[in-house]
């Protein structure tokens, strides 16, 4: 690669992929291929064997469409939990005032009221609902990990306006899209990164006007699959988002590509995450930029929503719902999540829902081996190695 004006590259990069994904990935390890290895070179050199399936993965099955949402607001919907009057929404950080609300959506995913920041978020990335209706925002996004504190916006039933309650890891920044409740009411932060995932607690309840500091829980690593999404292995790897079941016995977190759900049948999360007890994994394939994830309020189905901006024009954002395996939960009561009438109602939110089911053909899943998981990284680790020594080749060329 040559920069503008002949420069060459600097050289690197390639080192760095095999350091943060190859190298810690081999115990565990996805057994597909990134997308730049091409796949017809592979299979022509090396045969690759029928792969076994997985522990604990559900075979894929096409999702149910529960409704569409038709807000031209929400495009880059980031989290969502459902409740029993229909969803609450929001967006990632957004730059058009309009889109940075907390929304309020009825069973058909029409927008009724939608609840303004009292200041701007920085990068709002999931939800979740207390038990006594309480919303809580997860301002937690820090792509570039550069943010000192981050921040739950906490909605408490009836207010017209959220109260931030401020964050401090005891590491460094951290970006995070996972939130998750414990049995005390409070927050778990899984963090976003490849390899282990961090899981965060803060020392005390959150308050508002103070930093309250998080400590280190744990670390968790995620069973490795093959399920087809649009970032090939490396969307198998990043935690996207969390939801706590309406009975507080479960809990599930995201990738781009699966959901796996945990017991908790203690109420401690954090053990639940990193007891290294296996959990189920339930395929989410080829969802275009999977973010949330969210029970249904019987506990008995997982439903999920993806960004659609960068998407086709007229694509809207789909409430898929997955079931289950186990079948239904116990019953949970009734919670009502309501806020002030004084809230900005919606504008242009009009809904149908959408008939059918998505196409069974979009959503397979593949399953891998130990057979798969050496030939993948062998594969990626040489496609890593001829792409530098490609790439040393063009720049002594371009240094004539």
């Amino acid at each position: 690669m040559t920069r503008r004006g002949g420069a060459p590259a600097r050289a690197g990069w390639s080192t760095w992929l095999l350091a943060a994904f190859v190298v810690p990935a081999v115990v565990p390890a996805p057994a597909a291929l990134p997308a730049p290895v091409p796949a017809a070179v592979v299979s022509a050199a090396l045969p690759v064997p029928a792969p076994a399936a997985l522990p604990g993965t559900a075979r894929a099955a096409a999702a149910d469409v529960a409704c569409r949402v038709r807000d031209e607001r929400l495009t880059e919907i980031s989290g969502m939990v459902a409740t029993d009057s229909g969803f609450v929404m929001v967006n990632d950080g957004a730059d058009e005032a309009s889109r940075r609300r907390i929304f309020f959506l009825d069973t058909r995913c029409a927008v009724v009221r939608s609840v303004p920041y009292p200041s701007r978020p920085r990068d709002t990335e999931d939800l979740a609902v207390g038990a006594d209706g309480t919303v809580w925002v997860a301002d937690i996004g820090d792509n570039d990990r550069v943010r000192s504190t981050v921040a739950l916006w906490r909605l408490a039933p009836g207010s017209r306006r959220p109260v931030l309650h401020r964050l401090s890891y005891p590491d460094g920044p951290h970006d995070a899209e996972a939130l998750l409740l414990g049995r005390d009411g409070l927050p778990v932060v899984v963090t976003k990164q490849g390899g282990e995932a961090g899981v965060y607690v803060p020392t005390g309840p959150p308050r508002a006007g103070v930093t309250v500091p998080m400590r280190r829980a744990g670390q968790l690593r995620l069973p490795t699959t093959t399920t087809a999404n649009p970032y090939s292995f490396f969307g198998r790897r990043l935690v996207t988002g969390g939801a706590t079941a309406p009975d507080g016995r479960r809990v599930v977190l995201r990738t781009y590509a699966d959901a796996f759900e945990f017991d908790v049948p203690d109420g401690d999360v954090v053990a639940a995450l990193t007891g290294g007890t296996p959990p189920r994994v339930v395929p989410l394939p080829d969802e275009p930029q999977g973010e949330s994830v969210s029970y249904s309020r019987d506990g008995r189905w997982l439903l999920t929503v993806s960004e659609t901006a960068g998407q086709p024009a007229g694509t809207r954002p789909t409430v898929l719902r997955y079931a289950l395996p186990g079948g239904a939960a116990s019953p949970v009561p009734s919670v009502s999540v309501a806020v002030s009438a004084a809230s900005a109602p919606a504008t242009g939110s009009s809904s149908a829902p959408a008939p059918g089911a998505v196409d069974a053909g979009r959503h397979r899943a593949d399953a891998g081996g130990v057979r798969s998981l050496l030939l993948g990284v062998g594969v990626i680790v040489a496609g890593l190695l001829l792409v530098a020594s490609v790439g040393a080749a063009r720049a002594r060329r371009t240094g004539r």
